[in-house]
């Protein structure tokens, strides 16, 4: 349905920081529910940030609270995380996500109708 393309991974030493971008295509972007998931190899995709229809309407994977930022930018159909602080523990595949949902459930990737193609962040200790 609506077409994500996420670019702003790479590698980056312990500490570190990065800015993943997902841009989206679609008229109604503004009603999205955006979040970023994660999967590292051998684990299940896990949720680390979400952002509603206003942008104090936010939610935070409790690990990365403090350290990541999620934000949008409407006008541009775009998405950001800023990634302050990195550990080796963030290495992995960064995916995008829109949710078309009326209610706000940001946490549960059932939820999200479409997927970008993943970004890879690795974190050198």
């Amino acid at each position: 349905q609506v077409q994500l393309v996420e670019s702003g991974g790479g590698l980056v030493q312990a500490g570190g920081s990065l800015r993943l971008s997902c841009a989206a295509s679609g008229r109604t972007f503004s009603s999205y529910i955006m979040g970023w998931f994660r999967q590292a190899p051998g684990k299940e995709r896990e949720f680390v940030a979400a952002i509603g229809w206003t942008d104090n309407l936010t939610s935070y994977k409790d690990s990365v609270k403090g350290r990541f930022t999620i934000s949008r930018d409407n006008a541009k159909n775009t998405v950001y995380l800023q990634m302050n602080s990195l550990t080796p523990e963030d290495t992995a595949v960064y995916y995008c996500a829109a949710n078309r949902g009326l209610v706000w459930v940001p946490t549960l990737s059932s939820r999200y109708d479409s997927w970008g193609q993943g970004t890879q962040v690795t974190v050198s200790s």
